[in-house]
């Protein structure tokens, strides 16, 4: 095997193995020892591959977005589906992922967003950029929706899919903290409210 495909191999373990240990622990308790034992990955070799544990946390982040945005992608463009129902799909699927676990949820950004945003400009900046692209997602989405007139919202698009962000952002960690999927069922009623559905 070519050192560069191991190289990039070996990064992509230790980014995937911290997302999953981060994601049922946060950043801040998790050392990278931690990582790199569960990973299978020789402690000297951590700093090979990332500048800093700040690095590492971005990298983290960006590897999470571009996996999350490209799930994204595959559920908005399926085809024979309307754009409501290819949004509300999305929606469906958020809600299961936040549901599992007693609600502790698999999304990265939910269970460290207000961790990690007073602890690294870096960070915050690649939690910025990444929900930024999910907005952005979801506004494309209610564009199309209303050219094809499945359906219909007060306000401009950008606007919705921002407040429908921030909502279920919201209902994610309150069903956290319930250990209950009613504050995502409260989203979802809401959800086809604001879209006329």
């Amino acid at each position: 095997m070519p050192v560069a495909t191991r190289t990039t191999d070996t990064r992509r373990i230790i980014l995937d193995t911290a997302q999953r240990i981060m994601t049922r622990k946060g950043y801040s308790a998790v050392g990278i020892n931690e990582v790199l034992a569960e990973a299978g990955v020789p402690k000297g070799s951590f700093y090979h591959y990332f500048a800093s544990k700040d690095a590492f946390g971005e990298a983290i982040l960006k590897s999470y977005f571009t996996d999350y945005l490209t799930d994204m992608d595959r559920v908005l463009a399926r085809s024979g589906q309307s754009s409501a129902e290819q949004l509300m799909a999305y929606w469906q699927q958020w809600r299961q992922t936040q549901s599992i676990e007693d609600c502790q949820g698999k999304c990265l950004a939910v269970k460290l967003g207000a961790e990690v945003a007073d602890l690294s400009e870096s960070m915050r900046l690649a939690l910025k950029e990444g929900t930024g692209a999910v907005v952005d997602r979801i506004e494309q989405t209610i564009t199309s929706g209303l050219e094809d007139g499945s359906l219909s919202v007060d306000g401009e698009a950008r606007e919705v899919a921002q407040a429908l962000y921030n909502m279920w952002l919201g209902a994610s960690i309150m069903a956290k903290i319930h250990r209950s999927p009613a504050p995502l069922d409260t989203a979802t009623a809401a959800t086809r409210k604001l879209l006329h559905l």
